[in-house]
């Protein structure tokens, strides 16, 4: 016979139960937002997606990276039997001056964006949404993060563009290699700027998979 005492730490236990089988997917082929879920020890499958990422005219950066976050969630969503999982989508934008800033088309392109950002002060816009399995709960939030750059000189763009580092990063510049070199401040989530606003999605992931409950379970023991 359970003492009331042993049916709340069996209701708690069952709860952490639940809480730690769900299943993380990412839906995202980023080396650095794997990065940084894997840095802290989340556990997660890959399922990159395949949309249209095209701007729609006069979209708002903040609109912009929320959409096809969201669009990217849904979309690996689709790919899944239905289990119980949490699947992450996530967008990242530069916007420096007003202008949206994505991945450099060409050296030129790259070349400019960088001229644009040494020496002044730019916004990391990342898209975030949770799509909560099979419930089909969805949470989207945007982050911001203020980055400052030094007064880069004209070869010192060009070395750090003969590195190739810049091509697949929104901005052309990557804070947490070498691109990290000419960051002199940032105001806000540094993860944002790899692309994955760490501390947002850990408090979601908390609450959606029923951290709230373990937490209430505790609290009335």
């Amino acid at each position: 016979m359970f003492s009331k005492l042993s049916i709340r730490w069996l209701r708690v236990l069952c709860v952490s139960f639940f809480v730690t089988r769900m299943k993380l997917i990412l839906a995202s082929s980023s080396p650095r937002r794997a990065e940084v879920l894997r840095d802290a020890g989340l556990e997660f499958d890959v399922c990159p997606t395949d949309i249209d990422e095209t701007r729609r005219p006069h979209e708002r950066a903040g609109d912009y990276v929320q959409r096809l976050a969201l669009e990217k969630a849904r979309a690996a969503a689709s790919k899944t039997g239905g289990e119980d999982v949490a699947v992450v989508g996530a967008d990242t934008v530069v916007v420096n001056g007003g202008e949206i800033l994505l991945k450099p088309s060409s050296q030129e392109d790259a070349r400019r964006m960088l001229r644009g950002l040494s020496g002044s002060v730019h916004e990391v816009h990342t898209g975030l949404a949770v799509l909560r399995l099979p419930q089909k709960i969805e949470r989207v939030l945007e982050e911001v993060t203020r980055v400052y750059f030094e007064k880069l000189s004209d070869a010192e763009i060009d070395a750090y563009i003969a590195t190739g580092e810049p091509f697949d990063k929104a901005g052309a510049y990557g804070i947490q290699s070498l691109g990290g070199r000419y960051v002199t401040r940032v105001e806000g989530c540094y993860f944002n700027v790899m692309g994955m606003p760490l501390n947002k999605l850990w408090r979601i992931l908390q609450e959606l998979n029923g951290s709230a409950s373990l937490a209430a379970g505790l609290i009335n023991l």
